[in-house]
């Protein structure tokens, strides 16, 4: 078994998203000993965004200088990594209504036409089936379904929706919202998110 885990946060050792999706980790490792866990911490260690010297690259172009070499090799990392993993977990925060900027870099090097998802004549198919996501969300406000804020959620929606694209349903998403609203709420948030995450089952 291979587990995939990924972090976005920019806040370090105060991220409320690296903390749940550390013990996400943990308790798949303590399910399936002998675990095999890939960490990449893309807020420390970005990929560069998409540019026109990549898809230049990509078309037989060539790489211009190192920088670009080095980034692209990186994103192939990408690509194989999740590939080869059976589990995928995903810490991330919200930043202005959605993801991190550094896990949208991720995204765009592993959602390949021909390799992650191809078109059909029946609309776009996913080709990472049989895998399972963990999303360890964290967020200052409520926007979980019910709240007056829900309609701007493109957080977990996009993950979700992404996810799917791919051929991965069903994603767990371990939440812990209301984060800024006051400190009675964010503890009862992450002590509710650490006891859903006590209760993942194989």
């Amino acid at each position: 078994m291979q587990i995939l885990h990924l972090d976005s946060s920019i806040s370090g050792a105060a991220s409320i998203s690296r903390i749940l999706s550390s013990n996400i980790v943990k308790r798949l490792v303590a399910l399936h000993p002998g675990s095999t866990v890939i960490y990449r911490d893309l807020a420390r260690d970005p990929a560069l965004h998409l540019s026109s010297e990549h898809l230049a690259a990509w078309q037989g172009a060539g790489a211009k200088d190192s920088l670009l070499t080095e980034d692209l090799f990186k994103g192939s990392a990408y690509l194989e990594e999740l590939q080869e993993s059976q589990i995928v977990v995903i810490g991330t925060p919200m930043y202005n209504l959605t993801i991190p900027t550094p896990l949208k870099a991720w995204i765009d090097r592993i959602a390949l036409v021909g390799k992650t998802f191809h078109y059909t004549a029946k609309g776009p198919e996913g080709l990472l089936k049989n895998k399972q996501a963990y999303i360890a969300s964290s967020r200052g406000g409520m926007y979980s379904p019910g709240n007056p804020a829900a309609p701007l959620e493109h957080q977990e929606s996009y993950l979700i929706g992404l996810l799917g694209f791919l051929g991965i349903k069903h994603p767990t998403v371990i939440r812990a919202e209301g984060l800024a609203i006051s400190a009675q709420v964010k503890d009862a948030a992450i002590n509710q998110a650490l006891e859903d995450i006590a209760a993942i089952h194989a």
